[in-house]
């Protein structure tokens, strides 16, 4: 790899003297062109254009954020737009203090890194500074990678200059170290950020206190800090603080910590069916413990081989290192995997895999992790982060070969770990302790998105050898440049302070991730070149480390990249396979499709195909959704094209496989959840978390479907309508004269038969009408014939049609009903009503809507979607002339009557309500698809179905996450 001086399309910065010199001539790099031009910034390359962003929450139709006439490139999707907008920009709305361009918000970073720069001698000249910012600039501009949040948050802004989105902090036995722990967590979880700790250093509640009492122990103390974290709202956002907490294998309460979350998940299951509101963000869930943070426990070798060998295991006291107690290992094991596969907590640690891999030992050993188990280092440390989308770096040539753009890839990456590590020298931090260890390791985060998009466009399984060869040669490639660089950096500005302690530990480690390189098995042309690249520039790493030690002590993680994912349009999150093959796209001007993902085309016609053929195949999971049987694609290739939910979905040992291929070639760890599906068994977690041992992953995380209480139900839709046979409203044993007199439903009467979800729960209603004079009975089927709630529903369905036979207004109903609160409740599939509060609650606002004359139901507040948009457009609910034959058959019945007509016609019902719901994301498109509902919350800010990246959730809608960002 030769420097490269003209063209656009090459070169990046290098220390003057050439690559692998580390030259301290003119000190600073020599900045090359990679992207743009010279004369020419990279703003007038590019097509501009004013858009309005107007977000709404789907829940209730109101507006929760509206900026119009911002400036963006025509290339940038809505969704992106949208995000970058509401999230980034800085200044009160209507202010001229407001941003109102990307130009803007770029500048306002880049400047700032750039000045920086110039002021740490980073740079030769001020022509390399400026070559700097612009090729920075290009690369943020064509979303080819992204800073983490807060950069974007606070960089260039007068408030605290916070890059960091990860943050390690420590806690001692002391009372004093404990309410410090308090303050500084509250702190990070002010300014948007997630922290994590490991609690092992607490003495046990079966140990003695100096005074002679026992010690309250680390679960005790838990309480305090999970009640701090929840009422101290991330950010100030809507979003619950993200945490981490962590506790050793040894550790003599480490059974009560495992239990933690499986007695308060008891807890919620017994509150729901009591009626509290115990969904995600409900009212009630407050008062359950435990719910802020993440566990994991922090296993080590010598526990893991107990458990292979069914040996016992000792418990060891924190102040003497004496045993406490013996446990066998394997029953310990499992009781872990028990409480995995029933709520997702804890997950586990491989500690000594962790610290085999740690450059700083000398200053400390690694214990802990942040929330999201990327980044692992020192106590009371912090990491800035970076992603890079991989689909950026994809060529194909004329003839349809496709290649890495291996040289290019280097260049950004060297550029951006330089940006990175800038970003230290004006760094603030939440604590003196973080700011710290921080300036004394400068420990970076680079990483990637968009990986699955990439193996499926090149035609590989995401579960498959040449799928792992390529993932694990970009891993190496972009660690093993990071490195290259930051040798450079320390010949140019001097290694970071902790370097010298521990520079032959770091070069121990960088010797291991060069072996694990050289040992790598390469399969196809993709990879090879990459793995060539990569083995370069290793051989680079350990020869200028040697001379000049490193500027970094950490340069690589695999985050979640949520956010700012959706920033770079990237169809999939960090290591994370594609969602499914058919997604969901905003559209400029307003509106939605789906569409089929465009890797597919991409694969197809890397596998060999016809473009005849592709265009059957693309049109078949278009309408299927999936591959199995689409014309002409052979069985063999079906794998290319699976995904984490869908038809044909990987396998929870595929997802292992992939953290392990990738894991040698990192600093850090990787930000992944194995998704399990709810036929999985408690030995199947089990086998997950010990092969995760022995391939060498950092850290696991496991999700079992429907585990969670606080999720919604995942249910396959019935294939056949079921209908509800008539309910046998059984007469009065004797006629009382002063009752009202019943007037029963004609042999034939008209009806309306609805199917409908909420909240995961699905049903079906059956509205019989009088011929002429309203609603008479209403059915209800829910669940499983027998069970409770369909007894229940069949109860309650007889109750109030024998209430409307004897004349109670279905108007006192629908104001005694609507708005009551218990599960299931939330997203609903109608879109007139898009959120309920319950069953009975969507039930009475659907009658109304069908049965009720427009002022009455308008009254109650219960309007369709076209009317709540003829609101928004004309501030008045009121029909339009087109609406006339409507209302004029809601007039049509006799004054004081208590319901209007049905619909006289199913057509008309049909064209006014159509059959498919309206989808607002992928997620929610895909349970349209196959109908079933994601294990995912919904998004607190926007309605919207969530879905995973990482170990968070991220909303497509807003670009909220449910964890750090």
């Amino acid at each position: 790899m030769t420097e490269t001086t003209s063209g656009p399309a090459r070169g990046g910065s290098r220390a003057k003297g050439g690559k692998g010199t580390g030259g301290k001539a003119g000190k600073g790099l020599r900045v090359e062109r990679v992207h743009t031009t010279p004369g020419v910034h990279p703003y007038d390359e590019v097509v501009w254009e004013r858009r309005d962003v107007v977000m709404t929450n789907w829940r209730d139709g109101s507006v929760n954020f509206e900026q119009r006439g911002v400036e963006f490139p025509d290339s940038w999707s809505v969704n992106a737009v949208n995000i970058v907008t509401s999230k980034y920009f800085r200044g009160a709305v209507g202010t001229p203090q407001r941003e109102t361009s990307l130009k803007q918000l770029i500048d306002r970073v880049v400047r700032t890194y750039r000045e920086a720069g110039e002021k740490h001698d980073y740079f030769a000249s001020p022509a390399d500074a400026e070559i700097f910012e612009h090729e920075l600039a290009y690369a943020l501009l064509h979303q080819i990678f992204s800073f983490n949040s807060p950069v974007w948050f606070n960089v260039g802004t007068a408030q605290p200059q916070q890059v960091s989105a990860c943050f390690i902090l420590s806690v001692d036995d002391s009372m004093e170290s404990i309410l410090d722990w308090y303050k500084e967590e509250g702190m990070i979880f002010k300014g948007g950020s997630g922290a994590g700790l490991n609690l092992s250093r607490i003495r046990s509640s079966k140990e003695l206190l100096s005074s002679g009492g026992n010690a309250s122990g680390p679960v005790s103390f838990m309480r305090g800090a999970d009640a701090s974290a929840g009422t101290i709202k991330s950010g100030g956002a809507t979003r619950r603080a993200a945490k981490m907490v962590v506790l050793d294998v040894d550790h003599p309460d480490v059974e009560a910590f495992i239990e933690t979350k499986v007695k308060e998940e008891e807890k919620i299951r017994a509150l729901r069916d009591a009626g509290f509101d115990m969904d995600l963000g409900g009212d009630d869930i407050t008062s359950v413990q435990y719910q802020n943070a993440n566990n994991s426990v922090r296993v080590n070798d010598t526990f893991m081989r107990a458990v292979e060998n069914g040996d016992r295991f000792a418990l060891k006291a924190r102040l003497t290192g004496e045993t406490v107690e013996e446990v066998d290992a394997r029953a310990l094991f499992r009781k872990m995997a028990e409480a995995a596969h029933a709520c997702a907590d804890p997950g586990i640690q491989y500690d000594d895999t962790i610290n085999h891999w740690h450059t700083s030992p000398e200053s400390g050993r690694i214990s802990a992790s942040n929330p999201c188990s990327e980044y692992m280092h020192l106590d009371n440390s912090s990491c800035n982060l970076a992603s890079l989308n991989l689909m950026k770096f994809l060529s194909d040539d004329d003839e349809g070969h496709q290649s890495f753009d291996t040289e290019r890839f280097i260049k950004v990456v060297e550029l951006v770990i330089t940006a990175m590590d800038i970003s230290i020298c004006f760094a603030d931090f939440p604590t003196h302790k973080i700011g710290e260890t921080t300036r004394a390791f400068r420990q970076l985060g680079i990483g990637y998105a968009n990986l699955g998009a990439l193996l499926m466009a090149t035609g590989h399984a995401y579960d498959s050898d040449g799928g792992r060869a390529l993932a694990g040669a970009i891993t190496s490639l972009m660690t093993g440049t990071s490195y290259r660089r930051s040798a450079e950096l320390a010949g140019i500005v001097g290694p970071y302070e902790g370097y010298a302690r521990n520079a032959e530990a770091h070069n121990r480690v960088m010797e291991q991730h060069a072996q694990a390189n050289d040992a790598a098995r390469r399969m196809d042309d993709l990879d090879t070149p990459v793995w060539a690249a990569a083995t370069e520039a290793w051989q680079d790493v350990l020869r200028l480390g040697a001379k000049n030690g490193f500027r970094n002590a950490q340069a690589s993680v695999l985050a979640p990249t949520g956010t700012i994912g959706l920033m770079m349009d990237c169809d999939t999150t960090g290591i994370e396979p594609d969602l499914a093959l058919v997604k969901f796209k905003k559209l400029v001007g307003g509106g939605s499709m789906q569409i089929v993902n465009n890797t597919v085309p991409k694969a197809l016609k890397r596998l060999g195909y016809q473009p005849e053929q592709i265009e059957a195949i693309v049109a078949h999971i278009a309408e299927h959704g999936n591959v199995v049987d689409a014309p002409g694609l052979r069985t063999e290739h079906y794998e290319v094209f699976d995904c984490a939910m869908g038809e044909r979905t990987i396998s929870p040992m595929g997802h292992v496989r992939m953290m392990a291929a990738a894991q040698p070639f990192l600093s850090g760890a990787i930000s992944k959840t194995v998704n399990m599906p709810s036929t999985s068994t408690v030995d199947d977690v089990a086998e997950i978390y010990l092969q995760g041992w022995k391939l060498g992953t950092k850290a696991l995380a496991v999700y079992v479907e429907n585990s969670k209480v606080g999720q919604p139900l995942s249910a396959k839709k019935t294939t056949t309508q079921e209908k509800e046979a008539p309910a046998a409203a059984a007469e009065p044993e004797k006629v009382v004269e002063y009752r009202p007199v019943r007037k029963r439903l004609p042999k034939g009467r008209p009806g309306i038969t609805t199917s409908f979800t909420v909240g995961g729960a699905e049903g079906y209603m059956t509205a019989n009408s009088y011929p002429d004079d309203g609603l008479g009975e209403v059915f209800l089927k829910m669940s499983k014939q027998g069970s409770t709630l369909a007894g229940m529903m069949d109860a309650f369905s007889i109750a109030v049609s024998v209430g409307l036979q004897y004349g109670v207004p279905l108007e006192t109903y629908v104001s005694k009903f609507t708005n009551m609160r218990f599960e299931p409740a939330g997203m609903t599939d109608d879109q007139d009503v898009r959120m309920a509060q319950s069953i009975v609650d969507y039930i009475f606002r659907r009658l109304a809507l069908d049965f009720l004359p427009f002022e009455t139901r308008s009254a109650l507040g219960i309007h369709t979607a076209a009317e709540r948009q003829r609101h928004l457009d004309t501030g008045s609910y009121e029909p339009v002339e087109d609406d006339l034959d409507i209302e004029a058959l809601s007039q049509s019945a006799p004054r004081g009557a208590d319901t209007s007509p049905p619909r006289p016609e199913p057509e008309v019902a049909a064209e006014e309500r159509p059959a498919p719901r309206e989808a607002h994301s992928s997620t929610e498109l895909l349970e349209m698809q196959l109908g079933l509902n994601a294990d995912a919350p919904l998004c607190l800010s926007c309605g919207t179905k969530m879905r995973r990246a990482g170990s968070c959730y991220l909303c497509e809608g807003c670009g909220s996450t449910s964890g750090c960002s």
